[in-house]
This record gives structure tokens, C-alpha cells and sequence, in this order.
């Protein structure tokens, strides 16, 4: 009896952390009664609703859940402890800044280009903003997807899924030692300056989200750490946490000299990236044989973009896959949609890629054209949907359903979760003033400490 009462225990207290949480935030909205605030994205205003609205939605598809499904360190519940301390923390930040609930009108030096108020206020908009993204990636529409989420480069999904197995985060202490087995970090200011970068969130930990956003944004993976020094560590046209209109007022007198940039702190000299350019093949793409004799069957070929039929496929979609010819994803790219026109899924980035041309031989052209041996379309599609190959899944146009290779995990070589982990204790009064009293783990996430 006791084992069994123990996950209604946490799924109890889960929930009413939860709950704390969402309280927590319209309170804080409340706070938000000056409309300057809402005057430019990311806005507070905006936000705060926004988030709440997500954790409702977690804590609905939690109860429907009922406890089901075991979880390891570093699972759904580990993240939302995590998330919750990093969540009060920061809110308790914002509310020291805005006036008390009631109040319309807030200090003025919060709206003062350059203040200290202005600085902080803006970060703290701006981690509000990785948070609401991190928890709707690992989360979307309540549901927790961290065990199977995908990063867009293979090699980082590799190297997290080998190391990490299923978790979806973990404190920054084990990834810095994990990262530093294939990137090594100097100690010192490289390796604070390197957390302040990965770990948006100034959580203290590191999640799957955070790490795919780094190694999108300072690809390729094998020089990814120099990648991150020479552009945002030593280059002086690199600025973090600055607002759209930060940015816009820092550039309005470049407005009318186009290719012109604007380095901060009087430096206008320009780093030498060249060690950066690589002039490397693009990858090329392995058919099997059995997946072409079926396209032949079909009187088709492989390497054939199938939505124009015209062009060859030349660029691989990530991390979907897919593959197309350039001109299509551009075109398809402009109508404003975002998701692989194949399976629907976010488009997170794309890759050249080539495809080894092969001469169709003549039996397979003869087959293609006798109608006995040759089964109709349909009935080739629905054969060519069981097909095992080192090739990217054919799209759904073709009606064969992707094959998804499963990731061989090694088992874990890191340490537990420090625990017991527990939900924070949102208090019920009011946010404003702050007693700044907060646990370690919020002390570790905070901007100051990033």
C-alpha cells in the first residue's frame, strides 16, 4: 500500500505546485497594468498569460495521465521542478521592478534607454521568453515529449541520446563534464561565459532544448566550441539579451548605409573567420538497391524531387529528413509556412545534400513497361513503406509511411539527480515588496549568477 500511495503522493503535490505556479503568474500580470510594458515584443503582458495557459495545460494532461509511466532522473517530473524553482525565482525578480498589484504606472527608469532598470527588466523579458518556448517544445499541448525529442543535428541528438539516454535535463555540473569528453572547456571565464550562452534559462540546469539551440546556432559539430568562441565570445559585433527595440535604436543611424555593422564599445575592426570556412562535399545519400528497383518499377527514380517532378532533391529538411529540391522548399518556404510540406513537422533547418545517381538498367526499364510483372502504383508504395534502407524515408506523397531507425542508447555513466527534488513553496501574499529569499537552486539561476 505504501508503494502504491507514494506516486499519488508526488502526482499531489505535483499538481498543487502547479497550481501555485499559474496563481503565481496572474498575480504577477496583474503587476503589469502599465501599457509601456506591452509597447514591444518580448512583452511581459504577453507572456505571463501565455505560460499559464501551458502549465494549465500540463497539469490537465498530468491528472489524465494518472501517474502512468515510469520515470527516471532527469524525466517530466525532474524538469518541472526544476522548471517551478527557475519560474518563482524569476518572477519574484520582475516583481521586485514593477509596482505593486493596483498600480498603473511604473518607474520611469524602467522605460530609460540604458538604465539599469531597463537591462534587467529586458533580460528578464527575455528568459520569460526561452521559458515559454523550452516548456512548449517539451511539453506541446500538455504532453510531455522530452524522452523522444529530436534534435535538429544528427550529431548532437548522437552525442545527447548516447550520454543522456532518455533524460531531458540535467544540472549543469554533468554537462559540462559530459560536453568536455569530445569539446574541451577551459575553466575560468570560458566556461562561465559558455553557461551563460547554453543555459538561457538561467536555471542552473541544462535541458535538450537549450543544447539544440546552441548547436543550431554555432554549427558544425565537430569544431562547435571554436565555432562559439570566434562568434560570440571574441567578436565584438556579438550582443546577448537585447530587445528588438534595443537592437533597432542601436542600429537607426546604419538605417541608410546598407552592408554597414555596428560594433559595440567604439571597435570597428573586423575578426578573421577564414579558419571557420570549410569547403567540405555535401553528403551524399545511400539508396539501397531494393528501394530502387521499386522507383524503377514505378517508372521513376529516387534522386527525382516529388512534389515539381522536374528538379532533382538537393537539401535535406531537419531533423524530419525529408528530402526535396531546393527550389520547391524555397517556394514552399515563402507562402509563410514553416513545417515539411511530407509529415507537417517544424522545419528547424536544412542541409545540401547529393544523391548518387545510378544508371536504370534495361531489365528494370523492360519490367517497368510490362504490365504483367508490374503491380499498379499503389500496391508499389504500400511494398516500398516496408522497405529497411540507409536512405531518408520516402514522403507520405508516395503514401509509405517513414521508417524511424531507433537510436541504440548506451547505458548512463552519470550521477543521479541530487535529490530528493522537491516543488517550490509559491507563498500566497502578495509579490510586492519581495523578501529575496529564495532556495539555492533559484540563487544558482539567477541573471546575476548566470
Amino acid at each position: 500500500m505504501a508503494a502504491a500511495a507514494a506516486p499519488w503522493g508526488r502526482q499531489w503535490g505535483e499538481a498543487r505546485a502547479l497550481g501555485r505556479a499559474v496563481r503565481l503568474l496572474q498575480r504577477l500580470e496583474e503587476q503589469c497594468g502599465d501599457p509601456r510594458l506591452a509597447s514591444s515584443p518580448p512583452s511581459l503582458p504577453d507572456l505571463l498569460p501565455r505560460i499559464a495557459r501551458l502549465l494549465r495545460q500540463v497539469a490537465h494532461a498530468r491528472r489524465a495521465a494518472d501517474g502512468g509511466g515510469a520515470e527516471g532522473p532527469g524525466g517530466a517530473r525532474d524538469f518541472l521542478i526544476v522548471y517551478l524553482h527557475n519560474l518563482e525565482a524569476k518572477s519574484r525578480q520582475v516583481a521586485a521592478l514593477l509596482p505593486p498589484r493596483g498600480g498603473r504606472s511604473a518607474n520611469d527608469q524602467l522605460f530609460r534607454e540604458g538604465s539599469r532598470l531597463r537591462r534587467q527588466l529586458a533580460k528578464l523579458a527575455l528568459i520569460f521568453s526561452y521559458m515559454h518556448a523550452e516548456l512548449g517544445a517539451l511539453f506541446p499541448k500538455g504532453n510531455y515529449c522530452g524522452h523522444t525529442y529530436q534534435l535538429t543535428k544528427a550529431p548532437a541528438h548522437t552525442f545527447w541520446r548516447e550520454h543522456c539516454g532518455a533524460r531531458c535535463v540535467l544540472p549543469w555540473a554533468d554537462f559540462e563534464w559530459l560536453l568536455c569528453t569530445c569539446h574541451p572547456v577551459e575553466s575560468g571565464c570560458t566556461a562561465l561565459a559558455l553557461r551563460s550562452t547554453v543555459n538561457l534559462t538561467c536555471s542552473g540546469h541544462v535541458s535538450i532544448f537549450e543544447f539544440d539551440l546552441f548547436t543550431r546556432l554555432f554549427q558544425p559539430w565537430p569544431t562547435l566550441l571554436k565555432n562559439w568562441q570566434l562568434l560570440a565570445v571574441n567578436h565584438p559585433g556579438y550582443m546577448a539579451f537585447l530587445t528588438y527595440d534595443e537592437v533597432q535604436a542601436r542600429l537607426q543611424t546604419y538605417r541608410d548605409k546598407p552592408g554597414s555593422f555596428l560594433y559595440p564599445d567604439g571597435k570597428n575592426h573586423n575578426p578573421d573567420l577564414t579558419e571557420l570556412y570549410q569547403t567540405e562535399p555535401h553528403p551524399y545519400i545511400h539508396v539501397s538497391e531494393e528501394q530502387l528497383r521499386l522507383y524503377w518499377a514505378m517508372d521513376s527514380t529516387f534522386e527525382l524531387c516529388k512534389i515539381c517532378a522536374e528538379s532533382n532533391k538537393d537539401v535535406k529538411i531537419e531533423p524530419c529528413g525529408h528530402l526535396l529540391c531546393s527550389r520547391c522548399l524555397a517556394t514552399w518556404q515563402h507562402s509563410d509556412s514553416q513545417t515539411c510540406p511530407f509529415c507537417r513537422r517544424e522545419i528547424k533547418g536544412q542541409e545540401a545534400v547529393s544523391i548518387l545517381s545510378q544508371v536504370r538498367p534495361a531489365e528494370a526499364r523492360a519490367t517497368a513497361e510490362d504490365p504483367r510483372e508490374s503491380s499498379d502504383q499503389e500496391d508499389g508504395e504500400e511494398e516500398l513503406g516496408q522497405v529497411v534502407s540507409s536512405a531518408p524515408p520516402l514522403p507520405p506523397q508516395l503514401s509509405a509511411s517513414p521508417a524511424k531507425g531507433r537510436l541504440k542508447v548506451a547505458p548512463l555513466a552519470l550521477p543521479r539527480l541530487q535529490g530528493p527534488l522537491s516543488f517550490p513553496r509559491v507563498k500566497t501574499v502578495a509579490l510586492a515588496p519581495w523578501q529575496i529569499t529564495s532556495s539555492p537552486q533559484a540563487r544558482e539561476g539567477a541573471p546575476g549568477n548566470s
